[in-house]
């Protein structure tokens, strides 16, 4: 039997973030490393997450805005690859080739880094008219990408899994709205869902997806003083329909050519929760990801025993819209147990023993605050539901504090080296030319810029941080991930 010293986490979040993530993510059972380096085992606690994922995107995103799921192919022939010169030189550093030798083929074939390519070939067959659009596709999917860096489990990795929506339009005016309403939607998942705020705007030239005009980003903030990219949404033109032949016949009886964009998240978005919520304890659930929202833990004391198990299953079977655990292990105390479901991350816990029996109440502790409460057998319901909403407000109000609390202003180059020596988020005025967005990250040490928000506006006194020329935009730099 394990003992319980071996199942904690032996380093504190403030003391050793890296170490202390990695186990929170080994220990609470939501991955671990694969024999294939670079690559992970989402395990099935990780895999709910993903999951729940996925139902609130299907039902929140895709149906409101009419998007379609499907599946395209793994493997994409470099021919595909290299229509688009921009996009392929991009990617190539990360592809992963299968050699015709190999293949049979005649020629190589590219592992899915991203599917534009293979997917536009088929639009270009599939459209013909206007009212073949707007087209609005998706696909969940893995993806490989051959990171040479160190990777980290849910946040780096060869492979992982995420969703990319392509969509076809019309005319450029709704090809952009919808571009930002994707970014925007990304957004109040990470809130709704995850209880994650995130920052929302624009990338700047240097840092756009390689092929996009434009492209749309979320951005949380890590404890360590990293930003993590959560989501991107790109406005694309009229590049890829060029490269791969995509034209309708519009209205006026003339051929165009269509716009289009692209837009996805990724199970990054686990790595995000877990450092943004989880404690010393282990990891914490934002409850609307939880697969389990309670455990059960009958308090067994010698003659009482069947009765006690008796209620706990009674409460397992009244509360099934829960999906309840019940841990009725004889082996393990009951601060065994509730060790280990606070390691899992369970939002809420009940205890019932032969005294709560006699009131008929339980014992509800959230597994946020550690807050106890009495509630009575018939407030059951009532109160649990609350108690999880109470739990994602408060997890939702205190990340928000941190960001907040992240954020610096920076008036001067010495205000911007100050602030990312801290591991702050730091905001700045800056002239929007890559070369000196390239000086800015040699000479701070290796801060990129995250975006540029969509509600800052530039004054005309405002000087660039770095090179002191009028400022284009307000931005946000930091190290990242």
């Amino acid at each position: 039997m394990a003992k319980e010293k071996d199942m904690g986490i032996t380093v504190k979040k403030e003391d050793d973030l890296p170490e202390w993530y990695e186990q929170v993510c080994l220990r609470a059972e939501l991955a671990e490393f694969s024999k294939v380096k670079g690559c992970m085992i989402i395990r099935p606690n990780g895999y709910a997450i993903w999951s729940a994922i996925q139902k609130y995107f299907d039902e929140n995103i895709n149906k409101p805005t009419g998007v379609r799921n499907s599946y395209f192919p793994l493997f994409i022939p470099e021919s595909f690859f290299r229509k688009e010169a921009e996009h392929a030189k991009g990617f190539t550093p990360e592809v992963a080739w299968l050699d015709k030798d190999v293949t049979g083929e005649g020629e190589r074939l590219a592992i899915r880094p991203t599917s534009e390519t293979i997917m536009y070939d088929s639009f270009s067959r599939w459209i013909r008219s206007y009212r073949d659009l707007p087209l609005k596709i998706n696909q969940w999917c893995n993806v490989v990408r051959w990171e040479t860096e160190a990777t980290k489990l849910f946040l780096r990795s060869r492979e992982f899994l995420w969703q990319e929506g392509h969509c076809v339009y019309e005319t450029e005016e709704e090809c952009r709205k919808e571009a930002i309403n994707y970014i925007n939607l990304y957004a109040k998942l990470c809130e709704e869902l995850l209880a994650l705020p995130v920052l929302v705007g624009q990338k700047t030239e240097k840092e756009k997806f390689a092929g996009a005009r434009t492209t749309y980003t979320i951005e949380a903030f890590m404890p360590d003083g990293k930003a993590l990219q959560c989501g991107t949404s790109h406005e694309l033109s009229q590049g890829f329909a060029k490269s791969f032949g995509i034209k309708f016949l519009g209205k006026d009886e003339k051929t165009h050519m269509p716009w289009q964009n692209s837009w996805g998240l990724s199970t990054r978005l686990i790595g995000a929760i877990v450092m943004a919520h989880s404690d010393n304890k282990g990891l914490v659930l934002p409850p609307r990801v939880a697969e389990h929202k309670l455990v059960i833990i009958p308090i067994i004391i010698g003659k009482d025993n069947a009765k006690i198990l008796e209620k706990a299953k009674e409460l397992k079977a009244q509360l099934a819209g829960f999906n309840p655990l019940l841990d009725d292990r004889d082996e393990y105390t009951p601060g065994w147990k509730y060790n280990e479901w606070e390691m899992k991350g369970i939002p809420l816990r009940i205890e019932i023993g032969p005294k709560d029996i006699a009131k008929e109440q339980v014992v509800l502790v959230r597994r946020d605050t550690g807050e106890k409460d009495f509630v009575k057998e018939k407030e059951l319901n009532d109160k649990i539901t609350k108690a999880l909403d109470a739990m994602h407000d408060s997890l939702l109000k205190k990340a928000r504090k941190s960001l907040k609390d992240m954020i610096v202003f920076a008036k001067n180059w010495g205000d911007l080296v100050k602030g990312i020596r801290e591991r702050k988020l730091v905001k700045a005025a800056f002239c929007g030319e890559t070369e000196c967005e390239d000086w800015i990250k040699d000479k701070s040490g290796g801060a990129s810029s995250r975006c540029i928000p969509f509600d800052e506006k530039v004054t005309e006194e405002d000087k660039c941080v770095y090179c002191k020329k009028p400022a284009k935009y307000i931005i946000y730099f930091s190290k990242s991930y």
